[in-house]
């Protein structure tokens, strides 16, 4: 089932007090796809996913989701279509792992309706996807912070939104850990057509994964589109100030970078282009 939810932001001016962030923004999400937003420190990434929650207000323009500004939305009409995980969440004080995946079917409830099978069905199905379901009865603060960030997880997955906003899902996680989150993203986004807008720090965990990839720099957009067209030495020089190699991943066949150290360079390089 492809997602047929639009997202898009318009002229977006985005900022805190006197200080702008994003300027004069216009971005289109891809339905049914995975994009990755990257770039570098204090650029936008996570001011701009905020406000296409509605957790931030435009100083100008406007945040879109099918054609309908998010910011006049009924807060629980845009739950239903639009999932966030915020970067560093806080849970309640002594809630348990169970408790807090099930606050994701908050959206799903009315004012009179009584917790239902189906919402037992969907946290369930999110605690196995993200192997935490034998922690179901442990208090959250009692946990490792990559069991948290999986919990956190689990409670957006069980919010079934085909909208979803996640903030650095893979903070906290190892290495393993980190695949196996954006593997079950990319299962969802395969098996459901869940439209997934993330920001990542890796750039070649996002390259990897991205179908769309999404530069941003100083508040505006550097580059965009297809991961082979903008994880190039160019914009990682621009946006990093870094020195790089670009090649294809023999694994996956996306763009892999390659960091240029000043101490790790070798007289000939072998090739590497």
């Amino acid at each position: 089932m492809t997602s047929a939810h639009t997202l898009a932001a318009e002229d977006l001016t985005l900022g805190y007090a006197d200080r702008a962030v994003i300027s004069d923004l216009d971005l289109e999400i891809p339905a049914g796809r995975i994009s990755v937003i990257v770039g570098p420190n204090a650029c936008g990434k996570s001011t701009l996913l905020r406000s296409m929650s509605r957790l931030l207000a435009p100083q100008g323009g406007r945040v879109l989701l099918d054609g309908k500004e998010v910011h006049r939305m009924p807060a629980k009409e845009l739950a239903r279509t639009l999932g966030l995980l915020p970067q560093s969440p806080i849970a309640p004080e002594g809630i348990t792992v169970s408790d807090l995946v099930g606050r994701g079917r908050h959206p799903h409830q009315g004012m009179f309706t009584r917790w239902t099978h189906d919402d037992d069905l969907a946290v369930a199905r999110a605690l196995d996807a993200t192997e935490t379901a034998a922690l179901a009865d442990r208090p959250v603060d009692e946990l490792s912070g990559g069991q948290r960030q999986r919990v956190w997880i689990a409670m957006a997955l069980a919010q079934e939104t085909e909208v979803l906003l996640l903030d650095e899902p893979t903070t906290f996680l190892d290495v393993s850990h980190q695949v196996e989150v954006l593997d079950l993203l990319t299962d969802l986004n395969r098996s459901r057509g869940t439209t997934v807008v993330m920001v990542l720090h890796d750039l070649n965990l996002a390259a990897r994964y991205a179908d769309h990839l999404i530069a941003l720099e100083g508040g505006r957009l550097r580059a965009l589109g297809d991961p082979v067209d903008v994880l190039t030495e160019d914009v990682v020089r621009d946006l990093f100030g870094m020195e790089s190699r670009i090649i294809i991943d023999p694994t996956s066949g996306k763009p892999l970078m390659l960091p240029i150290g000043r101490h790790h360079q070798l007289d000939n390089p072998g090739g590497v282009s």
